[in-house]
């Protein structure tokens, strides 16, 4: 005995389901410890989320530029003369050059490889080269202090013939590793969350910009099959061409009970300001430059922009720390190789214009307080 069972019930097709969701466009490998899948995860977030390419693009240009002077004025200006002209991987000439593809690639892989290539003659530099990470492997001997250079190749990694012509950067690396962090550290997760809702933002766009309809026919009672099938047939057609005409205005007339509907009409989409904004927080917050100088108007006051410029100061300073031995390293190799005193100083410039102001008014500020100590009686001269 069959309860609740009839011909309506058997005839009627089951629901189906039908979802939407797509992958995420950054890869779920944020523990991964495959390191060419990290940069590759690396890679494809400044690819995918515009704020993290142009932020560490700003740092790079804020790093500013630096002056070399040698141990007299012979060597000075042929030392800056080799740091104007030398020639940088296959399209590119100067020193300056080759640094900021080096910080690029410490930054968004906590790891930077350099390369001197010497002339056939080897009494000059030919050229300096960024070292792609996915060639270059880095093994810790026996003795902590002890590093290994290996090439990777197509069979198992070999040592480099020359590792004195070579030179690595790390960032943050963890204590006991060879193995930097990029700023990037931390991000993906956030970013991934980002790049869902503007994907289903833009998804929601689609479907409200790009209207669409569920026209609905419901056939009187009696009815057969087939003149239900034809009628049905003949509104899709002529509702087809009502919307297919481009050059007018079409008006869809139809006898009998038919409805048409927007699908979504009667949904609201959710607002993302918020949750969107939370996120570019975070991501700002890590990469640790002002929001303003990534066109983000958050509300804002004059000392807070202040303080956030001399965080990010410190946060240059310290990158400076970080290329000043690479500057000295090349200097010194070509002072060498070309038979001169290879002593070498990197002079960095101050960071902005408003550095430059602040100290002209500390020193003016200086010059003032000097000058009334030695008007006072009893002061210091």
């Amino acid at each position: 005995m069959r309860l609740f069972s009839s011909e309506k019930n058997r005839s009627e097709p089951a629901p189906q389901i039908c979802t939407t969701a797509q992958r995420g466009m950054i890869p779920a490998a944020v523990n991964a410890a495959d390191s060419l899948t990290r940069l590759r995860l690396y890679r494809e977030l400044r690819e995918n989320v515009p704020v993290i390419d142009a932020a560490i693009t700003k740092l790079i240009r804020l790093i500013g530029d630096f002056t070399l002077n040698g141990a007299d004025g012979e060597s000075t200006a042929a030392l800056r003369a080799f740091s104007d002209s030398v020639r940088v991987d296959a399209s590119r000439s100067g020193l300056r050059q080759f640094l900021h593809s080096y910080l690029d690639q410490l930054l968004t892989y906590g790891m930077a490889v350099g390369e001197i290539v010497p002339t056939r003659d080897g009494r000059e530099i030919g050229a300096l080269y960024n070292a792609p990470l996915e060639a270059v492997e880095l093994r810790m001997n026996d003795n902590p202090l002890d590093v290994s250079i290996l090439r990777k190749g197509m069979g198992a990694p070999a040592a480099v013939e020359h590792p004195e012509r070579i030179t690595y950067t790390l960032l943050n690396p963890d204590p006991g590793t060879l193995r930097g962090n990029s700023i990037l550290r931390g991000l993906p997760v956030i970013s991934e969350m980002l790049m869902k809702i503007l994907n289903s933002v833009g998804q929601n766009f689609e479907r409200a910009g790009n209207v669409r309809f569920a026209v609905t026919y419901r056939p009187p009672q009696g009815a057969s099959a087939l003149n239900s099938k034809q009628r049905v047939e003949e509104i899709a057609r002529e509702w087809g061409r009502a919307m297919r005409d481009r050059d007018k205005v079409c008006d869809f007339i139809s006898v009998g009970d038919v409805s048409v509907k927007a699908i979504g009409a009667d949904n609201q989409i959710l607002d993302c300001d918020v949750p969107i904004r939370h996120i570019l927080e975070q991501i700002v917050a890590k990469l640790g430059i002002p929001p303003f100088l990534l066109g983000f108007s958050w509300s804002t006051t004059e000392r807070m922009s202040s303080q956030q410029v001399d965080i990010l100061t410190s946060e240059l300073e310290y990158y400076r720390g970080l290329l000043t031995p690479v500057i000295e390293w090349v200097c010194r190799s070509w002072l060498k190789m070309t038979r001169r005193n290879p002593v070498v100083t990197v002079v960095w410039d101050n960071i902005s214009l408003q550095d430059e102001t602040a100290l002209a008014s500390a020193r003016l500020d200086n010059a003032r307080a000097l000058e009334i100590e030695t008007r006072i009686p009893g002061g210091n001269a």
